[in-house]
């Protein structure tokens, strides 16, 4: 396993759950944990969806949205903002500002795509 990784800018793909996706961190290597980069254009609401057997936690690094978290009522994130989802619990996030909405997401077991399920 490696001690370091860096990833070009240049490997960020469109996921068609509507957002820009660099993978950082995510093997079969190092099952505990995955951590990607998440964009979302301003305007933008993800598409809802859930994990399956897979805790995520968006680390908000840029931007402002609102969230929301098992049909609760969506609530506003901002820059230092740390969400927790459970498995299983339904969620998507829009972007409400202007400039893009910027995450860590760090899934702990690491995402597969397997657990990924539109709803």
């Amino acid at each position: 396993m490696k001690t370091l990784s860096r990833i070009p800018e240049s490997r960020e793909y469109f996921f068609d759950e509507g957002c820009h996706i660099l993978e950082m961190s995510n093997s079969p290597d190092d099952p505990e944990v995955s951590i990607a980069r998440a964009r979302v254009e301003p305007g933008v609401t993800t598409r809802l969806h859930r994990l399956t057997k897979t805790t995520e936690r968006y680390v908000i690094l840029q931007g402002e949205g609102s969230v929301e978290v098992a049909g609760k009522q969506p609530f506003e994130v901002q820059r230092g903002d740390v969400i927790r989802i459970p498995p299983m619990a339904t969620q998507r996030i829009s972007n409400t500002g202007t400039d893009d909405l910027v995450f860590l997401v760090i899934c702990n077991p690491r995402f597969t795509p397997r657990c990924y399920q539109e709803v």
